[in-house]
């Protein structure tokens, strides 16, 4: 049995859950989500409570009742305080800009410039750092979305080893390597 699953959802006070024809609708001071949910799986909202219930006794069952209850948590999550990424452009002259809230252009060492879509669902801003970096703030309320944009953006230039140019994500760790000549200079004695 999931020992998760069958854990009430407290939803807080400005969250309204309904659930209606299979698809479980959360709405809150951020937005509103939705999320279809297999037949698989029983939902049942008491008061302020969201419960998920198995509507059989298979692995299967089990696995949809942990999967569902945590989509939801996410979902309630999402609507009252939001999700962030935030993404760090490390190199010379790497640098993005945001046209009208719908198209991000960045200069990431290529010899021309990268254009990205921004998903209606996702809001992207670009800050200078002190350290002259450039910092993409990715927020929104689907954690899926934002998430998905943001590895999507990474993707594009991901670090190198050596220097660690490239699009990292605020705090990641990059394994540095030690170049040619740190390798010919300690086989010398």
């Amino acid at each position: 049995m999931s020992r998760l699953g069958k854990k009430a959802i407290q939803l807080p006070d400005k969250v309204k859950a309904v659930f209606a024809n299979g698809v479980l609708e959360i709405t809150g001071p951020g937005g509103k989500l939705l999320q279809t949910i297999n037949p698989k799986i029983g939902v049942k909202i008491e008061g302020n409570n969201l419960f998920f219930e198995q509507l059989g006794n298979t692995s299967q069952h089990n696995m949809l009742q942990g999967l569902y209850r945590g989509l939801a948590n996410n979902m309630i999550a999402g609507v009252t305080n939001g999700f962030k990424k935030e993404l760090e452009l490390v190199g010379l002259g790497y640098k993005a800009n945001i046209e009208g809230g719908k198209k991000l252009t960045m200069t990431i060492g290529f010899s021309h410039n990268v254009n990205v879509e921004i998903p209606a669902t996702v809001k992207v801003t670009s800050v200078l750092t002190q350290d002259k970096n450039t910092l993409l703030t990715i927020t929104g309320i689907d954690k899926y979305e934002v998430g998905a944009f943001a590895a999507k953006v990474r993707e594009i230039k991901p670090p190198e080893p050596y220097k660690g140019f490239g699009i990292r994500y605020v705090g990641e760790h990059i394994i540095r390597k030690a170049g040619k000549a740190a390798a010919a200079g300690a086989g010398k004695k």
